[in-house]
């Protein structure tokens, strides 16, 4: 099926040549890109070799409870990912960028964390190639406190509410610029700019000049934590009932996917390291929210996934 064109979105939009891989049907297409119902590692390799600006994704978490949407055991996760990754990092351009959320998990049985996501970005680093970038956290909202066991019956542990989101680069210089991520200054921050702040040194070394309370027009930097605040232009909890792709899902008698990541992530990311026309993909796409958002910022995109529910309900995001 393909999605008619300039049916969703009502701004003009710039002509980009439409993403194809040869021998393979698209599931479904948009203007800008194109779903497919196929084993990612089978795409992957049919991909020219520096042919993307970036993948983002957020592949089945390794966690102690066997989900529905295919979560790997921790002790083959490494294993098994590094397949992806090498294939990532062919596809890549030079300044290309690889961006994983992943969370953590607890040990089966004990109240340890499991090491498992930390290995792998060890292997990502010293096996595959990558360049750790920079890390990201993710403050989550809508984690429950799991395992019970640990936090709400012997109440030995605090509920878990942050997942780690790694910025890779195939080299030590990938795109990036983050004027395209600046965020409102705070209260705070402008109360110091009308207020003035006196030079001084810091205990700690740090020289604060005079300067320092200038502000631009542009806005703040924004840190590498995210969460939701009450001026945040876009919100990072993914609990949301009452967005379009949940409600269609429920008017059509589709299960919505159990472990969609925010908009707001994907948006930072292709607004930081992409710009218009350059080709993201998503390699786990469940309900295309990075296909989406893609659309939305005028980037080309391919995703894969190999559950058809998932991929059906995702048409509702356009």
């Amino acid at each position: 099926m393909s999605l008619a064109p300039n049916q969703q979105f009502s701004l003009p939009r710039p002509s980009y040549e439409r993403v194809r891989i040869p021998g393979f049907a698209p599931y479904y297409e948009t203007p800008l890109g194109a779903a497919y119902l196929e084993d990612a590692l089978v795409i992957l390799r049919s991909l020219p070799d520096g042919s993307v600006n970036a993948v983002i994704t957020s592949p089945p978490y390794a966690l102690h409870f066997k989900k529905e949407y295919g979560n790997v055991d921790k002790k083959d996760y490494v294993k098994w990912f590094l397949p992806f990754a090498k294939e990532f990092f062919r596809v890549l351009k030079n300044d290309g960028s690889f961006i994983l959320n992943i969370g953590g998990s607890y040990n089966k049985g004990l109240p340890t964390r499991s090491m498992y996501l930390y290995k792998l970005l060890i292997e990502l680093v010293e096996a595959v190639g990558f360049h750790l970038a920079q890390e990201f956290f993710w403050y989550n909202p809508a984690k429950l406190p799991m395992p019970a066991e640990w936090v709400t019956v012997r109440r030995i542990r605090v509920k878990d509410a942050v997942e780690h989101v790694w910025w890779l680069g195939k080299t030590a210089w990938p795109k990036a610029s983050n004027r395209n991520v600046l965020k409102p200054y705070s209260g705070d921050m402008i109360r110091l700019n009308q207020r003035g702040v006196r030079a001084t040194v810091r205990p700690s070394g740090h020289n604060i000049k005079s300067s320092f309370d200038k502000i631009g027009a542009g806005g703040a930097i924004p840190p590498n934590v995210f969460e939701d605040a009450p001026d945040d232009f876009l919100k990072f909890g993914n609990n949301s009932a009452n967005d379009i792709y949940s409600m269609r899902c429920k008017e059509a008698g589709i299960k919505i996917h159990p472990a969609r990541f925010p908009a707001a992530l994907p948006d930072f990311f292709m607004r930081f390291l992409t710009d218009e026309g350059d080709i993201v993909l998503d390699p786990f796409a469940g309900s295309n929210t990075t296909g989406a958002v893609a659309e939305k910022l005028n980037r080309r995109w391919i995703v894969t996934e190999t559950v058809e529910e998932y991929l059906e309900a995702s048409k509702f995001r356009f």
